[in-house]
């Protein structure tokens, strides 16, 4: 874009093509809600001399991204919170280590959560490993702020990390592009006697530069654009903050403005020197910062005998997402105001509740069908008492949604590749249970393939199945290893069945919405030893095009007994008028239904 051309951005564009100014020339990541947006639009830009692609998990991005930057280069790794636990071992060496280029992190946080395991706060993970974080408050500002990332990591040779949250990064903003910034020209990798090899003693040298330089940080970011500090003459109180809370306590102060000092932060070294300044003449202090008191814990060691008001104190959440008549109601009190009056114009009435709707898999998702299947032929084994209970562990995608009713597949999920391995454990513990784990198959390459590692070296007895939508789902759609397709180009897919023959053990492939064969594989698989592999295949239905033919109820033959509607639980299926009820804007169609039916009332075409 050229420098004068405005365009509404969402978040992610923003942080996309800030980075492209700034001279990035490599972009790794793993696909993660809330951050995709950030490669998919570089993926779309497709911009000159810039490597872009997707890895195989958030530890393998910043390691290339690492590589890149030891060469020169101006690189970019990409994720969401939860996939910085990935990525920490990498990235806490490598800032001991350095860097010549410039190595930017985008670890996107979800309060809330909204689409996540966790609500971790990425800011604690730069005070815990000495690394710079510059956390944006609008998509306007992570586009200039993310060059500004870029620069302070050249600067000082160290890993810097980029913080939006979901808010930020979903959110979308009137944004003036400016020109390309100037930046070096990479010089390629230079051996210096070993100084990007991580030894003890030289570990032990860095992390002493490592924590003078947080003096200097802390210093240089109080004169930093980013923190900013509006000081109300005579006021008594004042709002510290941070993030997209920001605009919310602005919002919450118009038209009183002057009642109180307003000190934004958003920077890791906490800049000392600016909150000292706001401080001076407060009596009080109310912080508004969403997940982890940062900011809070930071002014308190400062603030002496005034009084500090947040989340330690108990006057605002410890969890989940500050929106904006939260915050406005914390600055009302704070302030000893009445809230302002609504115009006449609105009810002030609160609005009607909202109907519940969870989360469900779509009509026609294939794992809808794999689930089935396999819970029909656990069922058979338990009444032939072959094992005393069935516990099934899962992983993280949409199928973690197996797990609600009436499917109920799922009674343990921790994190990426964790089905696999707490399959193990829990099989030591009780040996005459079947201890069955699901795993997808862009997880299978992500974490899956050290869990299956393990169960072999371990003798363990389990049985995995690898739920294969040729897709990874969740996301919006993008590639993996197994498909083939890459961020900007195509390989040669690597064959799940092949890989794990490799390692010994003959997997057995069924269809997902074949549920006879594959119950029946399931109890053959079931009652065999060691580490047994079923993949069941079936297309992401969100992907695919749909039939020609929809499934249809004959209501004549339907006995409306509900059993499709009670076993399946596919949002296409409902009662209606003592029959079945297929919504043909919903439907897919897979024909799992047609299959169960007792009586052959569902038909296709």
């Amino acid at each position: 874009m050229a420098k004068s051309e405005k365009a509404l951005l969402m978040g992610n564009a923003a942080i996309a093509l800030g980075a492209l100014r700034a001279g990035v020339s490599f972009v790794s990541g793993y696909a993660g809600t809330p951050s995709t947006e950030i490669i998919e639009t570089m993926i779309k830009i497709k911009p000159k001399g810039v490597h872009i692609e997707w890895s195989i998990n958030e530890k393998a991005a910043v390691e290339t991204a690492a590589g890149a930057a030891l060469a020169g280069g101006y690189a970019l790794a990409v994720m969401k919170q939860v996939g910085l636990n990935v990525a920490t071992d990498p990235l806490m060496s490598l800032n001991y280590i350095g860097l010549k280029g410039a190595l930017v992190l985008a670890a996107a946080d979800d309060p809330g959560p909204s689409s996540s395991q966790t609500e971790q706060d990425t800011r604690i993970y730069g005070k815990f490993a000495n690394i710079m974080v510059f956390d944006p408050t609008s998509p306007r500002e992570a586009y200039l702020m993310i060059a500004d990332a870029f620069y302070f990591s050249h600067k000082f040779g160290r890993p810097v990390i980029l913080r939006p949250t979901t808010r930020l990064c979903h959110g979308y903003e009137v944004v003036e592009t400016e020109e390309p910034l100037d930046r070096p020209i990479a010089q390629g990798f230079t051996k210096e006697g070993g100084r990007w090899v991580i030894f003890p003693r030289l570990a032990y040298l860095n992390h002493v530069k490592l924590e003078a330089e947080q003096i200097e940080l802390s210093e240089l970011f109080s004169d930093y654009r980013g923190n900013t500090l509006i000081k109300a003459d005579a006021a008594k109180r004042g709002i510290a903050c941070g993030g997209v809370s920001y605009h919310y306590v602005i919002e919450a102060l118009q038209g009183i403005e002057g009642e109180c000092s307003i000190l934004k932060v958003s920077t890791f070294p906490f800049p000392k020197k600016l909150a000292r300044a706001f401080l001076e003449g407060l009596d009080e202090i109310l912080i508004v910062e969403e997940l982890d008191p940062y900011i809070e814990e930071e002014m308190i060691a400062l603030a002496g005998d005034r009084r500090v008001y947040g989340k330690l104190s108990g006057d605002m959440p410890l969890a989940g997402e500050y929106l904006p008549d939260l915050v406005k109601k914390a600055v009302y009190n704070f302030l000893g105001k009445t809230r302002l009056l609504k115009p006449p114009l609105f009810s002030e009435d609160p609005p009607p509740a909202l109907p519940i709707r969870p989360p469900v898999l779509c009509a026609g998702c294939p794992h809808r069908g794999s689930f089935y299947a396999v819970k029909i032929g656990v069922k058979q084994l338990l009444r032939e008492q072959t094992f005393k209970k069935a516990v099934f562990s899962g992983d993280i995608g949409c199928y973690t949604l197996g797990n609600a009713a009436p499917l109920d597949m799922l009674d343990a999920c921790l994190c990426m590749g964790a089905g696999i391995t707490m399959a193990q454990g829990l099989n030591r513990v009780e040996k005459e249970t079947l201890n069955i784990a699901f795993i997808g198959d862009s997880t299978f390459f992500h974490t899956g393939i050290p869990g299956i590692i393990n169960a072999l070296y371990n003798s363990a007895e389990i049985l995995v199945i690898v739920l294969d939508n040729a897709v990874t789902a969740m996301t919006g759609g993008q590639g993996h290893p197994g498909t083939g397709i890459s961020a900007l180009n195509s390989s040669a897919p690597i064959d799940i069945s092949r890989l794990l023959s490799g390692l010994g053990i003959t997997a057995k492939s069924v269809s997902a919405f074949d549920v006879s064969s594959a119950a029946a594989l399931v109890r053959e698989a079931a009652k065999e030893r060691g580490v047994r592999v079923i993949i069941f295949h079936g297309a992401c239905a969100a992907l695919e095009k749909r039939g020609a033919d929809d499934c249809w109820v004959d209501s004549e033959v339907c006995t409306g007994c509900g059993i499709c509607v009670k076993r399946l639980g596919c949002p296409a299926l409902t009662m209606r008028g003592g029959s079945a009820f297929i919504d043909n804007g919903l439907c897919f169609p897979c024909t799992l239904c047609a299959s169960i039916c007792p009586v052959g009332a569902i038909k296709r075409g």
